[in-house]
């Protein structure tokens, strides 16, 4: 007789692992498409883990030339600004689609380039010659003049704000033709000309809001500086420099939105804005917090979730209890939209070495988000159960951890005490492991894994394989699956959320696997399809995005 354990079942089910990811491991491969939606929807240009930024540089210029389809190029631009609000990646894809098919390129280019920092980058790029070209060509200095000419004072303002390259470096090369006086001059303001050559527009042109942004300037006094503050509706990096005193610092702040008073309690702290003389300003301080967790403005924002719990992480501890208050409030604010899921789940949280690298990756000079993998794959673990609370999370790096914890417990304490196990290798079978014998008597809609999918080692042997050749992901999916069959869930689910650009997986994509990247809320939904038997992919999502 043949031998059994090569010839099994169960063997003749499992895909051979014949990629190796960056860890060394064996990997499935993702196919050009997805592995490009991957990058486009994780990858930041910054040095990760196994990955350097010119790594993924490399990585994205490959994929896009696998990928012979400028139709997905462009609904991928526009999923990966709009729907993973990702800036970099976007505007490489809109720089990519300028030398490939000019009109999808101007039919994508105001909503990929949302707003001036984008435009700048997709400047940067091209003056980069990193993607086939060192100038603007004739058709992308139209999409640019027509971006310039169209914009609000206010976003040109906003623009404005950034150097290397600059807005005026922008409007230099790009000359664009004014539509009227007012725009001659703001265009002559913004580019530091002198004003007889904005001739026939004068300092008169010149709109309100610069008037008055010129007024606040030159104001002598702290008080007058207010009065001027009270009403200028531009952004507050315009006005912090030569903001004279805490006065019209409180000024400033009661013009920021909710995402710059979030992104800035330190500043406020240190002009003294939650103060009133030597006492705390209880009115200052009730209004940031009542602005920070307004309902409406959060689920009107862009504003992540783990953005939330970013600004907790780094408040200093002199921001007043209150306002650190209203950052848990907002998360729970901001998770409130994720769906109920058909039944409990059980959740991978990888919290291995590799996933204490700074989500954004490493970008030189130290600059690198204090927001951690690990931070951000705890906050999806704590959100999937606070809406679920029957699941069970199994925090993992090369062993599984017991994870106690209490459902109704904030969304950003649940993340923070779930971010504190492991750190070691990473053995990404071991959730499923401790499913098939910890759980095997409770029935699961299935299994969620958030990961960066470099797995090495499998049941403390290195390397990581399972049966018959395939991943140990994939052996023990399949015991799963048989498992929970036998308790009457007939087409149980894994899906594996991806945090890091790596371009491989530990379960390779069909019916009954999904593989989705990014850290929005976004995935939350497909998420919740999926496991509702949905059959819908990652690639069809972004392949749905309407032109």
């Amino acid at each position: 007789m043949a031998n059994k354990s090569l010839f099994s079942s169960i063997t003749s089910v499992l895909p051979r692992a014949l990629a190796v990811n960056e860890a060394g491991g064996p990997a499935y491969k993702f196919p050009a498409k997805h592995a490009l939606a991957q990058l486009a929807a994780t990858g930041t240009f910054g040095n990760v883990f196994y990955a350097t930024a010119s790594d993924q540089l490399d990585q994205l210029r490959k994929l896009i030339d696998e990928v012979d389809d400028n139709e997905f190029l462009a609904k991928l631009a526009v999923y990966s600004r709009e729907r993973a609000y990702m800036k970099d990646m976007p505007a490489a894809l809109l720089v990519t689609l300028s030398t490939r098919d000019t009109a999808l390129m101007h039919k994508v280019f105001d909503r990929v380039a949302d707003n001036g920092r984008v435009l700048r980058t997709v400047f940067q790029m091209v003056r980069s010659g990193q993607f086939g070209r060192k100038g603007l060509s004739s058709s992308l200095q139209r999409a640019f003049q027509r971006w310039l000419n169209e914009a609000s004072t206010g976003k040109l303002l906003s623009s404005s704000i950034g150097n290397d390259p600059s807005l005026r470096d922008v409007l230099r090369m790009a000359r664009p033709t004014p539509k009227d006086d007012a725009r001659r001059a703001l265009f002559g303001w913004l580019t530091d000309k002198e004003v007889d050559k904005w001739a026939p527009a004068t300092e008169a042109d010149l709109p309100g809001e610069v008037q008055s942004l010129k007024a606040f300037r030159a104001a002598e006094t702290e008080e007058a500086q207010a009065l001027i503050a009270g009403d200028l509706q531009v952004r507050w990096d315009l006005l912090a420099d030569a903001a004279k005193g805490p006065i019209v610092w409180k000024a400033i702040a009661r013009q920021m939105g909710p995402q710059a008073l979030r992104m800035n309690l330190n500043t406020l702290l240190r002009h003294d804005v939650f103060k009133n003389g030597n006492k705390p300003d209880d009115g200052m301080i009730d209004y940031v917090a009542g602005r920070i967790a307004d309902p409406e403005a959060i689920r009107r924002s862009r504003q992540f979730p783990y953005q939330f719990l970013a600004a907790y992480l780094n408040a200093a501890d002199e921001v007043p209890r209150k306002i650190k208050s209203a950052l848990h409030d907002a998360a729970e604010i901001a998770c409130g939209n994720i769906p109920q899921l058909p039944a409990p789940v059980i959740i991978g949280l990888d919290t291995s070495g590799s996933m204490g690298c700074s989500v954004t990756g490493w970008q030189g000079r130290g600059r690198a988000s204090k927001m951690r993998c690990v931070d951000v794959a705890a906050l999806f673990a704590a959100a999937i159960l606070r809406r679920n609370p029957d699941s069970v999370v199994i925090p993992f790096d090369t062993q599984a951890y017991t994870a106690k914890i209490d459902p109704t417990d904030s969304i950003l304490s649940l993340s923070a005490r779930l971010s504190k196990y492991g750190g070691g290798g990473t053995d990404v079978s071991l959730p499923l492991v401790e499913a098939n014998k910890r759980y095997a008597q409770r029935t699961f809609a299935g299994i969620v894994l958030v990961s960066d999918n470099e797995s090495w080692i499998n049941s403390g042997r290195v390397y990581g394989y399972g049966r018959g050749g395939s991943t140990g992901v994939m052996t023990e999916w399949e015991k799963f699956k048989k498992t929970q069959r036998g308790h009457g869930i007939a087409d149980p689910k894994l899906v594996c959320i991806d945090i890091a650009p790596y371009g491989n997986t530990q379960a390779p994509d069909r019916q009954d696997i999904l593989n989705i990247v990014g850290f929005s809320d976004a995935v939350f939904n497909v998420v919740s399809s999926f496991l509702e038997s949905d059959t819908n992919r990652f690639v069809r999502e972004v392949e749905a995005v309407e032109l």
